[in-house]
This record gives structure tokens, sequence and C-alpha cells, in this order.
């Protein structure tokens, strides 16, 4: 099967599972089918999916992944000693475990065609991730706390592992508790890494953005999070900073060329 009859196999299986779409047809465009499907990747729930479903969505979504090209951290050069800053989509990012910005929920972006780094990660990882996020918090029983970390499998992504934390929400007036949670978040990142025998590990810029952190405040945080935890436990897991702005990657660049 062609990129093209693989996207309208899964466009007509996910709106076959919601009776109230059935009416919806599916567009000639290619760039129309694509927002469409990745709509419908983003408001389905966890629920069971066919071995033939799973097998036409895997090929699809990492050969949509390939053709955006893949960067492996192994091509990468450091700032620092196992310190990197990359400017890039994460979910093209080759390396052992990527970090993502999650909610208290832990199952992803229902929004569709949300900008957020959760929705992209969830939508080209598979709806295997949104199960797998759905069984952790079904045997956890309560939502995820804020500065904490769980690891699934990355699926269909090219990293190995996701590990997913919850940043602080800033509501007004930013707190030293705010701070405290943020720098909690890189911490168990990097111990759920290290627990799980990871050596690379990429970081998106948590709590910025929809959760309305300071960029500049949360970098400094997250730097500094990072420096003390490879100091106190002498470790040699390799970090990379991910950014998407500019404006990120200027204030990472300045930063980790100023220490």
């Amino acid at each position: 099967m062609s990129q093209t009859e693989k996207r309208k196999y899964l466009i007509a299986a996910l709106l076959k599972e919601q009776p109230q779409y059935s009416k919806i047809e599916i567009p000639s465009s290619e760039q129309e089918q694509k927002i469409l499907l990745r709509s419908l990747f983003n408001i389905r729930m966890p629920l069971p999916v066919t071995d033939e479903f799973l097998t036409i969505q895997d090929t699809y979504l990492q050969e949509e992944v390939r053709q955006k090209g893949i960067t492996s951290v192994a091509d990468l050069q450091p700032l620092q000693p196992g310190v990197y800053l990359w400017q890039g989509d994460i979910t093209t990012l080759k390396c052992d475990a990527i970090v993502n910005a999650a909610n208290s929920r832990l199952l992803g972006c229902f929004c569709p065609n949300h900008g957020c780094i959760d929705n992209a990660i969830h939508t080209f990882a598979g709806v295997q991730l949104r199960l797998a996020c759905a069984e952790l918090m079904k045997k956890q029983g309560h939502e995820e706390e804020t500065g904490k970390a769980k690891i699934t499998l990355a699926y269909n992504l090219p990293c190995r592992y996701i590990l997913h934390t919850v940043g602080p929400i800033i509501r007004g007036r930013l707190t030293q508790r705010d701070c405290d949670l943020l720098a909690s978040c890189y911490r168990s990142c990097l111990e759920l890494a290290e627990q799980n025998r990871l050596n690379s590990i990429a970081f998106c810029c948590i709590s910025t953005g929809e959760f309305h952190f300071s960029n500049d405040k949360a970098a400094k945080i997250a730097n500094q999070a990072v420096k003390e935890y490879k100091e106190r436990t002498h470790s040699k897991i390799e970090v990379i900073f991910n950014v998407f702005k500019e404006l990120d990657y200027n204030i990472y660049r300045k930063l980790l060329r100023a220490d």
C-alpha cells in the first residue's frame, strides 16, 4: 500500500469507530487528509484496536517521520561535555528517550491538531501510546503529580522511550514552589532515565508555552537542575536541550556558552 492508501485506510477505520462522524467524506487533497487523520488520532479514546490497523498505522507513521528527516544524537556536537542544544522537531530525534510535557491526565492532548508537544508526540507515536498511558493511570489510580515522571515505549518514534512529566502551570505571579516543581521535573526524568539504564535524554522546554512559565527563567532552572544532577551523581548521561523557537535557542545557547 502507498502512503496515500494507508492514510485513507486509517481515516476510514477511525471514522467507522465513531458513528457521529460517519457522514464525513475523505478529502481529496493530501494536506487535508493529513489534518483529518491527525484530528481523528487526537480525539480517539484509549480503546483496543485491531492488529491490521496497527500494522498499517505503524508503517505509515514511521514513513512520515522518515520523510520529515531523522536526526541522531550521535550527529550532534556538544556545547558542553555531554550537553547538547538542538533546534528541531523532537518527534524526529533519535536518542534513548525524549521528554514529553504532559498534562495531569497523562493521556495526551485531545484538542484536534493542537500545536503543543504533547499532541505531536502522541500523534506520531501512534494510538498505542495513549493506551499505554491509560494503563499507567489506571494502575496509579489518580492523576499524575506535578514534578514526577513516567516512562513508556516510544512506539513509532525514532527514540526508544518517552518520559512523561507534568510541569507547573503558572497562574499569576511566579512562585518559588513553581520553580522547585519545574526543577523536580528535570530531576525526576534524569533519575528515571538512569534507573532504566538510558544513555541519552532530550528535554523539551517544559512548562513554557501553554503552561505560561517564563522562557528565560525556565531555561535557567532546566540548565541548573541538569548541571546539579550531573555533578551530584557523576552521571555520564547525555542531555539534549531541544528547542523549537528561535527565542529558546538563543536563551539556551547563551546559558550553555556562559557556563
